[in-house]
C-alpha cells in the first residue's frame, strides 16, 4: 500500500504544473478547433455527426456536462488525446497520515477524558506524543479502516 501511494504521489508531482493551467473560457475543444482553423461543420464531418452536435458538445464541455466518450471522439478528430486524471489536492501519503492522526486524536481524547475521571491522565507531553504516534502507526497498518465513518 505504501509503495502504491509513493508511486502515485511521484506521478502526480510531475503533473502538478499542468494543473496550474485553466481551461480556456470556451473550452479546449473550441480553443483547439479554432487554433487549427477548423469549422464546427468540418469537425462534425470528421466525427460523423451534424454541426449542431458540435455546438452542443462545446457547450457541454464549458458547463462540465460533456462525457469522456464525446471528448475523446472530438479530440481524436483534431489529432489530440484526452488526458484524464483525478489530481489530489495534497500528496496521498499526507492525506492518509492526516486522517490517521485525526482518528488517533479522537480516540486519545476519549481515552484521556476517561483517564482524567479516574485520575490516571497522562501528564507527560512526550508520553502523549508517543501514545499518539503508536496509535497512528497502528491505524496506518489498516488504511481501509481510516475511511469508515462513525
Amino acid at each position: 500500500m505504501e509503495q502504491a501511494i509513493r508511486n502515485l504521489d511521484r506521478r502526480f508531482k510531475s503533473l502538478r504544473p499542468l494543473f496550474a493551467q485553466q481551461r480556456p473560457p470556451k473550452g479546449w475543444v473550441r480553443a483547439i478547433r479554432d487554433a487549427l482553423g477548423m469549422t464546427s461543420t468540418q469537425l462534425a464531418s470528421r466525427i460523423g455527426v451534424v454541426q449542431s452536435r458540435i455546438t452542443e458538445l462545446e457547450r457541454a464541455e464549458v458547463s462540465g456536462a460533456i462525457t469522456l466518450n464525446s471528448l475523446e471522439r472530438a479530440a481524436e478528430a483534431m489529432g489530440c488525446r484526452v488526458f484524464y486524471v483525478l489530481m489530489p489536492e495534497h500528496p496521498l501519503a499526507d492525506t492518509v497520515r492526516q486522517r490517521a492522526e485525526r482518528l488517533a486524536d479522537q480516540q486519545l481524547a476519549a481515552v484521556s477524558h476517561t483517564m482524567q475521571l479516574e485520575d490516571q491522565a497522562v501528564q507527560n507531553r512526550a508520553a502523549r506524543r508517543e501514545q499518539r504516534e503508536a496509535l497512528v502507526q497502528k491505524l496506518l497498518l489498516r488504511p481501509s479502516r481510516l475511511w469508515e465513518e462513525k
